[in-house]
Formats: structure tokens, C-alpha cells, sequence
């Protein structure tokens, strides 16, 4: 009976932190994002130009029929809003070993890393080109809905606290009618990808990159559901579930997480020539993660400009970075400031199996811009190569960047040849026999998570 007790008061308090967190960060998506139309926008590899009266405008102010943009703007939107986005929930299954039924307030960096993932598996299944053909059918900045629905959230979350009701009445939104487009074989085939991505992760323990299973991944490494999650021990996390996805789908992709800011390209080019679970032989495609530091205390300026190249790249996934405590995932950026996608925002608990879920609240309606000098120096860096030939180029083209962008001795990180173990280093294996982490990583993953990155 006492522990019925303290499930209760913890599902009162998870209801009070979503109510809180939704009233905190609801103003991120009310206010307009600015740009300016005298310099480029870029967004994961691609570059935009906002021709339009006046030096600044809002995005969501421009209209398509204005002449003047040349369709620039409405491209730009439409991809941003193609790209997946993963934000707090609540009401989700309870997390195995605690009472959570959300992750407000904690699960951010999680979130980050998830965005990440699926940007790397859009451009696997889908390509860069891909975009989502209801992009523009969302309300551009529909902050009214979007702030009256934190209001019903709020009233709904504190009236079933206080009548101990287990499930809020909330009042739904309109949902829009869906579109009569008349879909062709590649539409209908990009359209089962989309939303297959999507549900990969689905808030549910079956869900491959869920946060349910992020978190069983992450307690082999000492952390708990609840816990605060650093960027260098998500991406470990990522390349855990990757690797334990038993998908078909997925066999086809793996990640490697570099080592002490180092990677090595035989061990990169290892996994991808590695033998797929069909038993064929084939090469994989592989995302990259190099969690490294930007500085010391705070971000240091002098990166700003390796920081934009990488965005400029065709093959980078983004950055698992934000300030101090909060977690964002960083896509693109104009002049001195980063454009990302915020996990803050809590939404309902959406069931990704039932047949034509609604898709709405995994794209964001609207991007943000902060500038690069609040960026907390933690971060996580994603890149994805199709084949060994593309890694290849890639790791050329990064590491001219690397040189060309570095003021000091040492770049920020490198790409090294040959395996790990010809420097000294243990190298985590392709397969392991059971289903923890390595000694050699849990030692790195703890090293991680305690002073040397700080936390997000």
C-alpha cells in the first residue's frame, strides 16, 4: 500500500514538472525567429538566401506569394520542417525500475541524440533531397494553438492532481483534415519510411531507439532514468542501441563513436565492410559521432568558424550540444548564431503503432537561433557516409577543415590511419557476446559523464 502511495505522489509530481516545463519553454515557440536577408541560411549541408525588403524579417512573415523571395524561404521551411523532431513526453509507458511516465526535465540530451539518429537514418533511407510533402500544411507558428494547448495541459494536469484522477482530460486539438494528394510508388514508399523512422522512436519499451531502450543502454554505463545525460555518453548510448537493433531494416547501419577525439579510419572502414546479420557479404552505411570540447569554462570563439563549416557539409547530421543544462539540437546557422530544434516542449504521449498516427508533433513548426557564444563547449558531432568511398572524401575534406580552422598546435580532433590497437588503444569490438558495454568503454563512458564534459 505504501508503495502504491509513492507511485501516486511521484505521477502528481511528473504531472506538476510537465504542467511547469510546458509553461517555462511554451514562449520558444510563441516568439519569432529573426534572419536576416544579406547573409546565407544553412541547414545540414544546405545553403538558403532570404532576399526580401527590410534587413530582418520573421520567418514566419513571408508570404509564397511574394515574388521578391524566389522561393528560397518556402524551400527553407519546408526542409527544416521535414527534419524529424523529438521533444519531452508524458503519459508514455512507465520506464522499467522507476515510476516515471515522462522524462520532462531530465530526458533532453536524450532527445538531442535521438534527433541526431534520425536525421542520419533520413538521409540512409530517404535522402538529403527528401522532403515531407505536408510540410507547409502546419501552421508556420501556430503559437495560439500551441500556447492555449499548454493552457488546457496545465488546467487538465492540476485538476487530475487534485481529484486523483490517473488520466487528465485534456481538451484535443483540431486535428486537419488529411490531404486527397494522390501519392505515386515513390511518394507511398518515402511515406512508409517516414513514418517507419519515426516509430523506431516510439515512447515504448519495443521501440528500437525509444527512450525506453536509450535508458536499459544507458544503466550499463551507471546511469538511471531520471539522471542528467552528457552528450558523450549519448552518443555511446546510440551506437549501443544501433548495434543491438534487430530490425532487418536497419542491418544495414552501424555508428562509431571516436576515441579521445580521435578517429580511426581502419576501424570506421572495419564496421562498415563488416558481414551483414543475412549472412551476405556487403558493406554498411555509418554515422559518425566524435564528442569533443570547445573550450574550457565556456565555448571558445575561435571554433565558430569549424563549427559553421561542419554545418555546411553535406554528410553532417547535426550537433548534440545547447547551454549549460539544456540540451539542443543544432542544424545549421547563419552568420554568428546556430539555428537548432528545442526538446523542451512536453507533449502527449503519441501510440507510433496504431496505423496513420498522427505526425504533426515529431516535425517543429518553427526553427530558433542562439548565438554561438552561449553554446555550452559539450558536444557531440555526426556525420554519415553511405559507403567506404564516401568516408573517405569525407575524412579529407574534414580534416582540410580541421587544419584550416585550427589556431592551435593540436586541431580538435583527427582522423588517423589504421586501427585503434596499433596506438595502444582497446578497441571495442563489432559484436559482443552479450549485452553490456565493454570494460574498456564503461571506464571512457564514466570518464565522460563526470568532470571532463559537463553535463547538458
Amino acid at each position: 500500500m505504501e508503495a502504491t502511495g509513492t507511485d501516486e505522489v511521484e505521477k502528481i509530481k511528473s504531472k506538476f514538472m510537465s504542467a511547469w516545463h510546458n509553461m517555462k519553454y511554451s514562449w520558444v515557440l510563441k516568439t519569432k525567429t529573426y534572419f536576416s536577408r544579406n547573409s546565407p541560411v544553412f541547414l545540414l549541408g544546405k545553403c538558403y538566401h532570404f532576399k526580401t525588403e527590410g534587413e530582418y524579417r520573421a520567418l514566419h512573415s513571408f508570404q509564397s506569394s511574394s515574388a521578391a523571395i524566389s522561393g528560397n524561404v518556402e524551400e527553407f521551411r519546408r526542409d527544416f520542417i521535414s527534419r524529424i523532431w523529438l521533444t519531452y513526453r508524458e503519459e508514455f509507458p512507465q520506464i522499467k525500475g522507476s515510476a516515471l511516465t515522462t522524462d520532462c526535465g531530465w530526458g533532453c540530451t536524450l532527445r538531442t541524440g535521438q534527433m541526431l539518429l534520425a536525421q542520419g537514418l533520413m538521409l540512409h533511407f530517404l535522402g538529403r533531397a527528401w522532403v515531407w510533402p505536408e510540410a507547409l500544411d502546419m501552421d508556420s507558428c501556430d503559437s495560439e494553438s500551441w500556447t492555449s494547448s499548454t493552457v488546457r495541459k496545465l488546467t487538465a494536469s492540476l485538476e487530475a492532481s487534485l481529484t486523483a484522477e490517473r488520466d487528465p482530460k485534456v481538451l484535443p486539438r483540431p486535428q486537419r483534415r488529411p490531404s486527397s494528394r494522390d501519392w505515386d510508388g515513390s511518394q507511398m514508399r518515402n511515406e512508409i519510411y517516414h513514418r517507419k523512422i519515426i516509430s523506431w522512436f516510439g515512447d515504448s519499451p519495443v521501440a528500437a531507439f525509444g527512450l525506453h531502450q536509450l535508458i536499459e543502454y544507458g544503466k550499463k554505463s551507471g546511469k538511471m532514468a531520471g539522471d542528467w545525460y552528457g552528450p558523450a555518453v549519448v552518443a555511446h548510448i546510440l551506437r549501443k542501441a544501433v548495434e543491438e537493433a534487430r530490425d532487418p531494416e536497419l542491418q544495414g547501419v552501424t555508428v562509431y563513436v571516436a576515441q579521445d577525439c580521435t578517429v580511426y579510419s581502419s576501424d570506421v572502414i572495419d564496421r562498415q565492410c563488416s558481414f551483414l546479420d543475412s549472412g551476405k557479404a556487403g558493406t554498411k552505411a555509418v554515422i559518425i559521432l566524435v564528442p569533443v570540447r570547445l573550450g574550457g569554462e565556456r565555448t571558445n570563439t575561435d571554433y565558430l568558424e569549424f563549427v559553421k563549416g561542419i554545418l555546411s557539409l553535406e554528410y553532417c547530421v547535426g550537433i548534440i550540444g545547447g547551454k549549460p543544462k539544456q540540451s539542443y539540437y543544432f542544424a545549421g546557422f547563419q552568420d554568428d548564431s546556430l539555428i537548432y530544434m528545442d526538446p523542451h516542449y512536453c507533449q502527449s504521449f503519441v501510440d507510433v503503432s496504431i496505423k496513420d498516427f498522427p505526425l504533426e508533433s515529431f516535425h517543429c513548426p518553427s526553427p530558433k537561433k542562439m548565438s554561438f557564444k552561449k553554446m555550452d563547449p559539450s558536444c557531440t558531432i555526426g556525420f554519415y557516409c553511405r559507403t567506404v568511398q564516401d568516408f573517405e572524401k569525407a575524412s579529407e575534406e574534414i580534416t582540410k577543415m580541421l587544419k584550416s580552422s585550427s589556431k592551435e598546435k593540436y586541431p580538435l580532433f583527427t582522423f588517423v590511419k589504421g586501427h585503434s590497437r596499433d596506438y595502444d588503444f582497446a578497441s571495442s569490438p563489432l559484436h559482443e557476446e552479450n549485452d553490456h558495454f565493454s570494460e574498456d568503454e564503461k571506464k571512457r563512458l564514466k570518464r565522460f559523464s563526470t568532470e571532463e564534459f559537463v553535463l547538458l
